[in-house]
C-alpha cells in the first residue's frame, strides 16, 4: 500500500508541474521596456515589449518646457522615433509619458533636461605668408624720353577771294622800266607852260595899250 501511495504521489506532482508549465507557457511574456535619452538637439524614444490586445490601448506623449512635441499617440508592442528639439538658448525640460494599457503600474511619467547646444567655434582663414622681398633686386631703368614730334613748316595761308594782291611802286618801276603816270605829269607841265605863256602874252598888251 506504501508502495501504492509513494507511485500516486509522484504521478500529482509531475501532473502539477506539466500544469503549471503550461499555463506559463499560455501566458504573455510582458516586459515593459521603456528606453529614451535627450541631448541639446533631439529627443530619442524606444518602447519595447508591451501589451498589444483588442483590450489593451497604449500611448505615448513628449512635451518640451509644457508645449507638444510629440501629441498623444497609440502604439502596439513598441514604439521608436527621433524628434528634434526647437532651437532654444537656455536648458528646456522634457516631459515623456507613457500609459500602458494592461496597468498603471506599467506607467512612466519622466522628465530630463535637454541643454544649450554649444556654439560652432569660429573657422580661421590662414594668413597667407609674405612674399621675400629681393633686396639686391636691380635697380629699375627709366623709360626711354619719347622723342618730340618734327614740326612741319606752316603752309602759306591762301589770301581771301577777291582781293588782287597790292604791289608796292619800286617793285612795278624795276619790273617795266617806266611808270604809268608819266604821261600825264608831262601833260600837265606843257598846260602849265602854256597857261604861262598867255597869262604874259596879255600882261604886255596892256602895258602897250596904256602905253
Amino acid at each position: 500500500m506504501r508502495q501504492k501511495t509513494r507511485a500516486w504521489q509522484r504521478s500529482g506532482v509531475l501532473v502539477v508541474g506539466a500544469v503549471v508549465g503550461l499555463a506559463l507557457g499560455a501566458a504573455p511574456a510582458v516586459a515593459h521596456n521603456p528606453v529614451w535619452s535627450v541631448t541639446c538637439s533631439e529627443v530619442s524614444v524606444d518602447l519595447s515589449d508591451y501589451a498589444d490586445s483588442a483590450e489593451v490601448t497604449n500611448t505615448v506623449t513628449l512635451t518640451v518646457d509644457g508645449e507638444e512635441l510629440l501629441p498623444t499617440k497609440e502604439f502596439g508592442t513598441s514604439f521608436s522615433d527621433r524628434l528634434a528639439l526647437p532651437a532654444h538658448d537656455r536648458d528646456v525640460e522634457v516631459r515623456l509619458v507613457v500609459k500602458a494599457g494592461d496597468g498603471e503600474e506599467f506607467d512612466v511619467d519622466q522628465t530630463k533636461t535637454a541643454p544649450v547646444c554649444p556654439s560652432p567655434a569660429p573657422t580661421r582663414t590662414p594668413t597667407p605668408a609674405p612674399a621675400p622681398s629681393n633686396s639686391a633686386a636691380a635697380p629699375t631703368s627709366a623709360p626711354p624720353a619719347e622723342p618730340e614730334p618734327t614740326r612741319s613748316p606752316s603752309a602759306a595761308s591762301p589770301e581771301p577771294a577777291g582781293q588782287e594782291r597790292s604791289t608796292p611802286p619800286d617793285q612795278d618801276l624795276a619790273a617795266t622800266g617806266s611808270s604809268s603816270a608819266t604821261p600825264v605829269i608831262a601833260g600837265a607841265a606843257a598846260l602849265v607852260l602854256l597857261a604861262g605863256g598867255g597869262i604874259m602874252f596879255a600882261v604886255r598888251k596892256r602895258r602897250t595899250t596904256r602905253d
